[in-house]
């Protein structure tokens, strides 16, 4: 079955940097879309960003365009969020889920997530 390990949250001051990590077992990870997510304290679950099975297209919320990037390294079933500049309202629990790109569906979180603060 899927399985998804979140990792690299952790404490950061406003503008900071972070670069989280999923790793992704279970399936065929290089043949499957992917996606980031949070859960943000007094909101639902965020679509934050998607990308292809081939990592050549990526997709952004506007809430993250320009600070945050998708990749991933399908040699090592690997899925990255490097994010930059960031916000207090950042602040929330980072998870990668399977995605459909070509029809913006993202599956529930099936991990444990990963906790981002970003405070001063």
């Amino acid at each position: 079955q899927v399985q998804l390990v979140e990792s690299g949250g952790g404490l950061v001051q406003p503008g900071g940097s972070l670069r989280l990590s999923c790793a992704a077992s279970g399936f065929t990870f290089g043949d499957t879309d992917m996606s980031w997510v949070r859960q943000t304290p007094g909101k639902g679950l965020e679509w934050l960003s998607g990308i292809t099975s081939t990592g050549r297209s990526t997709r952004y919320s506007d809430f993250v365009r320009g600070r945050f990037t998708i990749s991933r390294d399908n040699a090592k079933n690997t899925l990255y969020l490097q994010m930059n500049n960031m916000k207090p309202e950042d602040t929330g629990v980072y998870y990668c889920t399977v995605y459909k790109f070509y029809t913006g569906s993202a599956d529930a979180p099936a991990g444990p997530g990963t906790q981002v603060t970003v405070s001063a």
